[in-house]
């Protein structure tokens, strides 16, 4: 809910598959169109096939964030990948 506090729209869900119907609204029929959406982690194995539609396209960025349970580094995976994408190599290190 500290995001709420933000001003930020949030769509808790409860498991993967709420987590997969909230981001498929947010991204083919949201009367609004978001630019960045944050996914925890904890979701993001389950849903990699919906994630990657939008890997290379620039709205809206998907970005994976840790969840009540810790990081699972899967966001700053996801991250490298995209900088070495966008830049051509790794420019984050190890």
């Amino acid at each position: 809910m500290g995001f709420k506090a933000l001003g930020l729209d949030c769509f808790p869900a409860e498991d993967s598959a709420e987590a997969g119907k909230i981001l498929r609204t947010l991204t083919r029929e949201s009367d609004e169109e978001y630019a960045i959406i944050y996914i925890e982690e904890t979701f993001a194995e389950q849903l990699k096939g919906e994630i990657n539609k939008f890997k290379d396209s620039p709205s809206p960025a998907i970005i994976l964030i840790p969840g009540r349970e810790g990081s699972t580094g899967q966001g700053l995976q996801a991250l490298k990948a995209a900088v070495e994408r966008a830049v051509g190599t790794n420019i984050l290190g190890d």
